[in-house]
């Protein structure tokens, strides 16, 4: 049951995540975070599982550092240059950050992931169209 609740939590945390980029309409939604956080989770418990058996040879750390780096190449995938601007940076941040909510779940680490994925959804709901409002003043100042 211990490894259900961790895969079922961090699906849900990272779904969670995923709903707010979903409203934002934006490409990674709820179904890409909760499958991101749920295979990072996934992982790193076959990290777990597979260092019981040859813990002098194996380190989970080291799958959860592989999790890190392939996220961060679907997050470039995802950050795209056009007409001067770059778009997809709070995307890509976003993936990175709910692997490592589905890491920390794999590990047990129920409250720092539920608290991360907390302060997550609170950055991306309130700060983006904070963001987006100050962004928008300084652009129409710049042009008078």
């Amino acid at each position: 049951m211990e490894i259900v609740l961790r895969l079922v939590l961090a699906a849900v945390l990272s779904g969670l995540i995923g709903i707010e980029r979903e409203m934002r309409q934006k490409p990674a939604g709820v179904r890409t975070n909760a499958l991101i956080g749920l295979g990072a989770s996934l992982m790193t418990l076959s990290g777990i599982y597979i260092s019981s058996f040859a813990p002098s040879i194996t380190d989970p750390s080291r799958i959860a550092s592989i999790v890190v780096q392939g996220i961060g190449f679907l997050g470039a995938g995802a950050i795209i240059q056009a007409s001067g601007s770059v778009r997809g940076l709070t995307t890509a941040a976003t993936m990175w950050v709910v692997a490592g909510i589905g890491i920390a779940c794999g590990f047990g680490f129920y409250w720092p992931a539920a608290i991360t994925a907390l302060i997550v959804f609170i950055l991306l709901a309130f700060f983006g169209p904070l963001d987006a409002k100050l962004m928008g003043e300084e652009s129409r100042s710049e042009k008078k």
